[in-house]
């Protein structure tokens, strides 16, 4: 059950705060945003509001102080180092000059902010470790340290190689003038986010890669659920503009 609940919270990041949320890269109908919304709250990583506005500061000042995870502080500043100290005055100054509207006029938001606490406690240690317990008969302790603890902790650490391992480690096709690269390690335990140089270069992709034949479940997921028409309005960047870019300014690895 540990790894059904490791995939289903990151896309509680992934498809939700990341690609929805943050980038508004798509559009998602009520019985998804709900579901996405409880997906993150078993994530445990702030809430949606909280997380988008970190994520937004990113995106438009990143690798200075006022990125929130800035990775020109090294490795382990951008990986862990960050969530243990006061943010630079930068990021909150800069932070204050973004557009926040959309997150605080959305319900659902909203409600997970309010009630997230109570949301994590249930969603990331409760349900998780009662249902193993209950359904199958596993030790009580087994099914909270595998389902709870340690599923937490790896899915934890597989997010923030997002911020240190995939912007230092990798090529950069699309863009060799930003940090931000393509790893294909973080890619396989974040199901797709690994795409980074891409995503910096295109950031509004609902893909955050190209199109075609790239592992990226989070992707999967999202045409699944435009199939079943809970997803619309998928923007995507045109392959002339990939090709164009990949020309202009890539270091020529693809």
């Amino acid at each position: 059950v540990g790894p059904k609940i490791f995939r289903l919270c990151t896309l509680g990041v992934t498809a939700g705060a990341h690609r929805l949320w943050s980038h508004r890269s798509y559009k998602a109908k009520l019985p998804l945003r709900i579901f996405l919304a409880a997906a993150n709250s078993m994530a445990f990583q702030n809430d949606i509001f909280e997380w988008c506005r970190d994520h937004r500061v990113h995106h438009k000042y990143s690798e200075t102080d006022a990125d929130p995870h800035n990775a020109r502080r090294g490795f382990f500043f951008s990986h862990i180092g960050w969530l243990f100290i006061r943010k630079h005055r930068d990021v909150i100054e800069k932070g204050r000059k973004l557009d926040f509207s959309d997150l605080l006029y959305d319900p659902v938001v909203q409600f997970q902010r309010k009630y997230y606490k109570t949301s994590v406690v249930l969603m990331c240690f409760v349900i998780p470790t009662l249902v193993p317990w209950y359904v199958w008969g596993e030790n009580l302790w087994n099914s909270y340290f595998l389902a709870s603890i340690l599923r937490y902790t790896i899915s934890l650490n597989v997010s923030w190689l997002v911020n240190s391992a995939a912007h230092m480690y990798g090529n950069r096709p699309y863009d060799k003038y930003i940090s931000p690269r393509q790893n294909a390690f973080v890619t396989l335990g974040a199901i797709g986010e690994g795409f980074h140089n891409y995503h910096h270069t295109f950031p509004f992709d609902y893909s955050a890669s190209e199109l075609g034949l790239k592992f990226n479940p989070t992707t999967w997921f999202i045409d699944f659920m435009f199939w079943l028409g809970l997803v619309t309005d998928r923007r995507h960047a045109p392959q002339e503009m990939i090709q164009a870019r990949k020309e202009r300014t890539g270091d020529g690895s693809a």
